[in-house]
């Protein structure tokens, strides 16, 4: 136990409406981890201690950090910024939540910083934003998406920019098909993106957690789906990362300002490194990671938090 830290009290932010099983059990794991680094951590939902916009949330003063576990921005950006005045950390920041929680977002941030970083790069799947519409109104016309075929060619990824766990990531296998998932998605933020065969059910899941990867698991499809997540059906191997992947998913986090995350990468090649930049997960869960390689990445979450309060 941290003599320094000890006593320090730390609040989870949670989801009222994601009440299952998986998620209430990774809420638990925390807590307990935080127990063992000799810290308490106390729980609420986004649905708790509402109050007007611009109100003062006194009642944050009984906490000494926030771990906000949820993908409301809205509330999220009440609560840090009463929380930033009083000075009490928020592990992952707001911003870095909601560039996640947007797959658009999350390269519009890494292709940024590429173009500000002439030497080295983050390298990023070829991706084109579909144009917004209105869903009362929907895509009343579908020339643009000759330029969309033109530039990603087939089968093409059609993948809804807030979505999990795979299921909201579609493949079109030729006009037809891409006419259809666009109209379906009407009203709906989306992009398109080069399907990358090398790494078709196929990818690794990095855990960061400060400046290191603590655990990486690969995922690969054996049903012919070409999505490797778990929850779709994948099975899951240890993977020992190289240091330049390990560098590319630190990188990766760093850019986007989270504290802690998953960084799904995909193979350049069949049987070469990884190191594509697919998705990041600012919330990722941990229960898969650790069956695969034993490793508790709550633990490391609570052990990095302590070491920043210091």
């Amino acid at each position: 136990m941290n003599v320094e830290n000890s006593g320090c009290k730390g609040l989870l932010v949670t989801n009222a409406f994601l009440r299952t099983g998986k998620f209430v059990e990774h809420y638990e794991w925390l807590r307990e981890a935080a127990v063992r680094c000799g810290m308490s951590l106390h729980m609420t939902e986004n649905d708790e201690h509402l109050c007007c916009i611009g109100e003062p949330m006194e009642w944050l003063n009984e906490y000494d950090f926030v771990i906000y576990w949820d993908k409301d921005i809205s509330y999220g950006k009440q609560l840090s910024d009463f929380a930033d005045r009083q000075g009490i950390p928020v592990f992952n920041k707001i911003d870095a939540i909601a560039a996640c929680d947007d797959k658009c977002e999350t390269y519009l941030r890494l292709a940024a910083w590429n173009q500000s970083h002439t030497e080295e790069k983050v390298k990023l799947l070829p991706t084109i934003v579909a144009p917004m519409t209105y869903a009362n109104i929907g895509y009343t016309k579908s020339d643009f998406l000759d330029t969309v075929e033109k530039r990603l060619g087939y089968p093409m990824v059609v993948k809804e920019c807030f979505g999990s766990f795979g299921m909201q990531v579609y493949l079109a296998h030729d006009r037809k098909e891409l006419e259809e998932l666009t109209i379906k998605l009407g009203g709906v933020p989306f992009l398109y993106q080069k399907f990358h065969e090398a790494s078709s059910g196929h990818d690794v899941r990095l855990q960061v957690v400060g400046d290191r990867v603590v655990a990486a698991m690969e995922r690969y499809s054996e049903n012919g789906d070409f999505r490797a997540n778990i929850t779709n059906g994948g099975s899951m191997k240890v993977y020992e990362p190289s240091d330049a992947e390990c560098q590319l998913a630190v990188q990766t986090a760093q850019i986007l300002g989270l504290d802690f995350c998953g960084v799904d990468l995909l193979f350049e090649e069949t049987g070469g490194v990884a190191d594509i930049v697919c998705e990041v997960n600012s919330n990722a869960h941990f229960k898969n990671i650790h069956t695969c390689t034993g490793v508790n990445v709550a633990e490391k979450i609570m052990e990095y938090i302590r070491n920043k309060l210091k």
